[in-house]
């Protein structure tokens, strides 16, 4: 399906376009950010299932619970930071209150948003969506999962927050590979150190991984696209089998990934753990490259992790 670098957000163009012409239920509303989350495609071919509802992201969510009230299956789009702040309120008591079936599509989730600096960057977008009773939270590592994310997020039966990122990234995964919400996928077997990773940072850690190598430490790569409901036996097994864990995560490192695993391992299997992610702080302009060593999130930062929780296993 993709190889090379490829950009998520246009997977999931991609994938809305397609779930359009084999379900009539299928809508889209965008929130004045056509372009931006790449859902021009569905728009041409489908102009009276597409509602631009302008800059009024609490307005979209509740239009949308309202058509899947009454049997549509809507999507939202918008940038992460819009969705999870601004509409915090409408998709708490219209989707997850109420239980009604909206796709709530995000691009633009994480550091890697360029000039439009922090107030644009979405770094706890993710803890604040997998808090809410009955919301599915996916956050597909490349091109080819969002495209399967979300088709399988169309299949389910409830809200669903969808989190991609803005640039182009490593495809790292087989198109034909089944994709399967609430189970993880291990991108690499090992059994010295357990990375587990979500969305961009699942090639960052298999690049860790391939360094980690050179140095005789052979590290398992757990990619978590699917963050609520989490896959807590494959994450205890890998902890079991590697006997320490370090999270990656383009994201706050409270109550994101990272916050997430330690819950489930504290829980039922208490291991060695460390985290990669944002710190308690706002983010900046900059080059995406720059950004993502400013705030630790390279695999270099991955491979220090590994080393000194490696001395606590």
């Amino acid at each position: 399906m993709y190889s090379g670098n490829k950009s998520m957000r246009e997977a999931f163009g991609h994938a809305l376009a397609d779930l359009g012409a084999h379900n009539e239920k299928i809508v889209v509303l965008t929130a004045d950010l056509t372009d931006a989350i790449k859902v021009g495609a569905f728009a041409k071919a489908f102009p009276d299932r597409f509602y631009q509802m302008g800059i009024k992201e609490s307005d979209m969510i509740g239009t949308a619970a309202g058509m899947a009230i009454d049997g549509l299956i809507p999507f939202t789009s918008t940038f992460a930071i819009f969705a999870a702040s601004l509409a915090n309120q409408a998709i708490r008591v219209n989707c997850a209150y109420n239980g009604t079936n909206v796709k709530i599509a995000t691009s633009h989730g994480g550091v890697c948003v360029g000039a439009d600096g922090a107030t644009h960057q979405a770094f706890e977008d993710v803890a604040l969506m997998r808090t809410l009773p009955g919301m599915t939270v996916l956050v597909p590592c490349d091109a080819n999962e969002a495209y399967h994310a979300t088709v399988a997020s169309a299949a389910l039966d409830g809200p669903v927050y969808l989190r991609f990122g803005r640039i182009a990234t490593p495809v790292v995964t087989d198109p034909n590979e089944p994709f399967i919400v609430g189970k993880a996928k291990i991108l690499r077997e090992g059994t010295d150190v357990s990375i587990i990773a979500m969305g961009m940072m699942v090639p960052f850690a298999l690049e860790a991984a391939e360094t980690l190598k050179k140095e005789g430490i052979e590290a398992q790569v757990l990619n978590i696209h699917t963050v609520k409901p989490l896959d807590e036996e494959a994450i205890i097994t890998s902890a079991l089998t590697c006997g320490c864990v370090v999270t990656a995560e383009e994201h706050t490192v409270i109550g994101g990934l990272g916050g997430a695993v330690a819950e489930v391992l504290a829980r039922h299997r208490p291991t060695p753990m460390r985290m990669v992610g944002v710190a308690d702080t706002f983010g900046e302009s900059g080059e995406p490259e720059e950004i993502l060593r400013k705030y630790h999130l390279t695999p270099e930062d991955i491979v220090h992790q590994v080393r000194q929780v490696l001395k606590e296993k």
